[in-house]
């Protein structure tokens, strides 16, 4: 993916980020996910008093993407408004795999530090079944 087309993914995961729902933690992550076809689909974290019921914005994202139709994930963009960048939590790195076992995650924030990984990096022996 180009440098024009990673901006706009940052910038949709930067704009759903000023929409996440967390009082408990303060932590407001926003995520956005381009599809094989090329739409992108945004999530924001969400919490919840029973804290097991939260869900990431990476999952909220890859979610959005599936009820859409989607079902391979090419590029993700995680970004949080902190000085330095965050990466997936295990959960959702599992769930990255079953849809984008090859996709590029860049991890953003308002540092000038960025992490680029692949998903395989982030899981290296992850649980999948064999492609499709």
């Amino acid at each position: 993916m180009d440098d024009i087309g990673w901006h706009a993914l940052v910038a949709a995961a930067k704009a759903a980020s000023a929409q996440a729902y967390c009082p408990f933690s303060g932590f407001a992550v926003g995520a956005a996910v381009r599809a094989a076809d090329g739409r992108i689909f945004a999530g924001c974290n969400v919490e919840n008093a029973s804290y097991g019921l939260a869900v990431c914005a990476e999952r909220n994202a890859v979610f959005h993407a599936v009820a859409a139709g989607a079902r391979e994930i090419v590029a993700v963009a995680v970004y949080t408004p902190t000085p330095m960048y965050a990466t997936p939590c295990g959960a959702c790195r599992q769930v990255l795999l079953e849809f984008g076992r090859n996709a590029e995650v860049l991890c953003a924030c308002e540092g000038a530090e960025h992490g680029r990984f692949t998903v395989s990096s982030l899981l290296p022996h992850g649980f999948a079944i064999p492609p499709r």
